[in-house]
């Protein structure tokens, strides 16, 4: 079973700027009117394309057999005993074979994100202090105790490390990792240039 994530916002966000594309382009189709139409098809084909490769593409799942980082340009695929460590930051970065590392573009954590985890783990440890404060019930406190001071990508670099030592203890094997292009974000580049190509070349 394949549990997939990434960054809610800036998935919401990019499927806003398709919606807002689809409406213009539809728009500069039915309107019409040479070279000042291509050179905004242009434009929004360039600024659809980051936002595909920046936006919409990167994911970083995970399959029975291992760990799936969907970067802008590649996607990497590491064997959960392949996986040394994984440290969390920024960004998840897991180092693998021969002192490689796999940065992984979501989820990402910001310093706000970040001090908010904090004063949130605070406040768990301080509720029920006093009479006046309502005490959680065991389950819901377990879960407070259990993402208290952690940040979404907190909580998956710890995924990632329960499933790798599951592995390792089963005697899986540590496979090299599997590198490959992304061909989709390729292809939404090369129709961008396309794009700006013939907004120039017409006259």
């Amino acid at each position: 079973m394949k549990q997939t994530y990434r960054s809610r916002t800036a998935f919401v966000l990019a499927w806003v700027w398709l919606a807002f594309v689809a409406f213009n382009v539809w728009d500069l189709i039915v309107r019409f009117n040479g070279k000042p139409s291509l050179v905004a098809l242009a434009v929004l084909g360039v600024l659809t394309a980051l936002v595909y490769a920046v936006a919409l593409r990167p994911a970083t799942v995970f399959t029975e057999e291992g760990l799936v980082g969907r970067n802008p340009f590649r996607t990497t695929f590491l064997p959960w005993a392949a996986i040394e460590d994984v440290t969390v930051s920024h960004a998840i970065t897991v180092q693998h074979g021969d002192e490689r590392v796999l940065r992984l573009w979501t989820p990402m954590s910001s310093a706000r994100e970040r001090a908010k985890a904090q004063r949130r783990g605070t406040a768990g440890e301080q509720r029920g202090r006093f009479k006046t404060e309502p005490t959680l019930p065991r389950a819901e406190q377990a879960a407070v105790e259990a993402f208290a001071g952690k940040t979404h990508a907190d909580w998956v670099g710890d995924q990632i490390r329960e499933r790798a030592e599951s592995a390792r203890r089963r005697g899986e094997e540590a496979a090299p990792a599997r590198v490959s292009w992304s061909y989709d974000s390729i292809g939404v580049l090369v129709a961008a240039v396309v794009l700006v190509i013939a907004a120039i070349v017409v006259s």
